[in-house]
Parts: C-alpha cells; sequence; structure tokens
C-alpha cells in the first residue's frame, strides 16, 4: 500500500468499538416475559387437547381388577397344562459295554446292571430325574410303586 492510502484509512484501533453492555436489545425484559408466558400457555394448552379432537374413537382402557381371583387363574393354567404330553421313562439300571460285546448278543443273553435286585427303580420325566420307586407285577405287567419324590433341581 501506499502512504496516502495509509493514512486515508484509519487504524483498527482508531475505530470505534461498542461494548455488549452498550447495546439496546432489541426487547424489552418485559417484552420478553410475555413472550415467555404465552409460549408457556400455548404448550399447556396443547397438554390439555381433548384425545377426542385428535383421534376420535380412541377412549381410555380400563383394566379389570384380577387380584381376587389368583386361585382360579392357578386351576386354570394347570389345567391347560393337563393334556400336554411327556416322555416318562423308568430305569431299572445302567451298563456300559464295548461295541464288540453289543455285537456278541444273542437271544438268552444276559446283561448285568449297577443296581442290585430290589434297589428303587429311578423314575424320569423328560430327562430328569423326579422320582425312585418299587418294581412291581400286577396282572403280568410291571409297573412302579412310587416310594420317594425327588425335590429341586436334581440332575443324574
Amino acid at each position: 500500500m501506499s502512504e496516502e492510502t495509509k493514512q486515508a484509512e484509519p487504524a483498527q484501533s482508531e475505530l470505534p468499538v461498542e461494548s455488549p453492555a452498550t447495546l439496546e436489545p432489541a426487547v424489552s425484559p418485559a417484552d420478553m416475559e410475555l413472550l415467555l408466558n404465552k409460549a408457556e400457555e400455548a404448550l399447556e394448552s396443547i397438554d390439555q387437547v381433548d384425545s377426542d379432537v385428535l383421534m376420535p374413537g380412541v377412549r381410555d382402557f380400563q383394566l379389570k381388577d384380577f387380584s381376587g381371583s389368583t386361585a382360579n387363574s392357578e386351576a386354570a393354567s394347570l389345567d391347560l397344562m393337563k393334556d400336554v404330553q411327556l416322555d416318562l421313562t423308568i430305569e431299572l439300571g445302567r451298563t456300559h459295554m464295548e461295541m464288540r460285546d453289543i455285537l456278541k448278543l444273542k437271544q438268552g443273553a444276559v446283561v448285568p446292571l449297577d443296581k442290585l435286585a430290589g434297589d428303587p427303580a429311578d423314575i424320569y420325566v423328560n430327562g430328569r430325574l423326579i422320582a425312585r420307586g418299587e418294581v412291581l407285577v400286577l396282572n403280568d405287567n410291571f409297573c412302579v410303586r412310587v416310594a420317594e419324590l425327588i425335590e429341586g433341581d436334581s440332575e443324574d
């Protein structure tokens, strides 16, 4: 820049600077308070709009009091489960055999088990041990008399 141009332009430090405190607000504090109050009233009126205006045919749903029917609901649940099929297994005993011994089995072969005669048989429902019982013969059929119920999460 030339010397003449520099003198024609005022230096930046010479320009008047207005501080934020000296600026006049565009809205007075009283007007600002009035605007805030109107905005709050508008928000409250939105919350109070009748739901029938926004969604005709929609109404609040009231739940029935079922506190007195606990026993009835438990009985109804039990009734629903009565027709469920379960796998019941009566186990007299177990043994481990090698494949060559299994292939040698013939009619009349005797397979020894890990339980003694007279020991209770294990009763399983869907693979879970639930009871033990005594093996009996009734009208030429095997049957089991339940002697002991197994409580808890017993796994065998």
